[in-house]
């Protein structure tokens, strides 16, 4: 396994490279038959706990605009300690829920799906 930062990149946190497949094979993601992983993105908060994932075919790349915005949502819930919630499609700067038993069943009355979607 290699930790390294990507040079010359704009991307401030480590990558993983998995040379001999364990941490694949610890994810579930390493095909044996092949001897190579399928592509995985795991979301790892810190304390340890994967929040998210997403595995692919090697066919089909990844969405580098959504993993951030996904990332973004996850430190947006950390840091109001579950106070708010990012609806489907929630953008940074947009309205977010604030969940109670009342918003149960009730979330397009607080939410509409065309604004997580404007820009």
């Amino acid at each position: 396994m290699e930790l390294s930062k990507m040079i010359g990149k704009d991307i401030p946190f480590p990558m993983l490279s998995d040379q001999d497949g364990s941490i694949g094979k610890l994810y579930g993601i390493y095909d044996e038959d092949a001897g190579v992983e399928t592509r995985g993105r795991f979301l790892i908060d810190p304390d340890g706990i994967v929040q998210g994932f997403e595995v692919l075919t090697p066919p089909v790349g990844r969405n580098v605009s959504e993993t951030i915005r996904q990332l973004k949502a996850f430190q947006l819930v950390r840091e109001s300690k579950g106070t708010e919630a990012t609806p489907s499609g929630w953008k940074p700067g947009k309205k977010t829920l604030k969940p109670n038993p009342d918003l149960v069943g009730n979330v397009w009355k607080e939410w509409k799906v065309s604004e997580a979607f404007d820009d």
